[in-house]
C-alpha cells in the first residue's frame, strides 16, 4: 500500500514538474524523424499480464521490422535525437505514465517482452513477476553499460540472452526477495547518480 502510496505521489510529482522539458523533448523526436512522438511495446507485467509501455521514440519509426528487438553501440536505427535520450536515460521518463495507470512501479525488476520472459528459468519466473516491474532497478544501474557491451560480441542478441539477461535475474529475484520503501529510495538516489553523475 505504501509502496503504491510512493509510486503515485512521485510519478505526479516528476510528470508536473518534468512536464514543460518533456513537451520540449516531444516537440524534438517529432521534428527530428518521421514517425511518432511515442514508442509503445508490449511487455510482461506482474503475474505475467500484458502491457504497453510508453517511451519516447528514439528510433526509425520501423525499426522493430528491419533489425532484433535488443539495441547494441550505435545502431543504425538510432535517430540523432535518440542518441541523447539513451545516453540520460530521458527515453524511459514517459514510463511514469505507465506507474499512474498501474502497470509499473518506479522501482521495480524492468519488464522485458515476452520472447525473453519465456526463456525465464521457472523457479524463477513467478517470484520476478510477483511485482510490478519498475522504471528502474539495481540491474539496470550495474548494467548501464549494456548496449556498449553488447555491440562488443558476434552475436549481440545470444550475449544478452547468455550473458546479461542471467545477471538482471539475479538482482530481479534479490529485488523481489527483499524489497522495501527505504530500499527503493536507495535505487532512484542510485540511478540519479549512475545516470548524471556517470557513478
Amino acid at each position: 500500500m505504501l509502496k503504491r502510496v510512493f509510486d503515485i505521489l512521485f510519478s505526479t510529482g516528476a510528470l508536473f514538474v518534468l512536464g514543460p522539458f518533456l513537451l520540449v523533448v516531444a516537440v524534438w523526436v517529432k521534428c527530428d524523424s518521421p514517425g511518432p512522438v511515442f514508442f509503445r511495446q508490449l511487455r510482461v507485467g506482474q503475474h505475467g499480464r500484458k502491457f504497453r509501455i510508453y517511451k519516447f521514440r528514439t528510433m526509425q519509426a520501423d525499426a522493430e521490422h528491419v533489425g532484433p528487438q535488443i539495441t547494441a553501440g550505435l545502431d543504425a536505427r538510432i535517430t540523432r535525437s535518440g542518441k541523447f535520450l539513451r545516453k540520460y536515460k530521458i527515453d524511459e521518463f514517459p514510463q511514469f505514465i505507465n506507474v499512474l495507470l498501474g502497470t509499473m512501479s518506479v522501482v521495480g525488476p524492468r519488464p522485458e517482452v515476452p520472447r525473453y520472459v519465456a526463456l525465464y528459468p521457472m523457479e524463477l519466473r513467478e517470484l520476478v513477476l510477483s511485482v510490478r516491474p519498475g522504471i528502474t532497478d539495481q540491474a539496470s544501474i550495474e548494467c548501464k553499460d549494456e548496449s556498449d557491451i553488447l555491440a562488443r560480441a558476434e552475436d549481440p542478441e545470444k550475449a544478452y540472452v547468455e550473458k546479461i539477461l542471467p545477471i538482471k535475474l539475479r538482482y530481479y529475484a534479490d529485488y523481489a526477495r527483499h524489497r522495501s520503501l527505504w530500499a527503493d529510495f536507495l535505487i532512484v538516489v542510485a540511478t540519479f547518480g549512475a545516470i548524471f553523475l556517470r557513478r
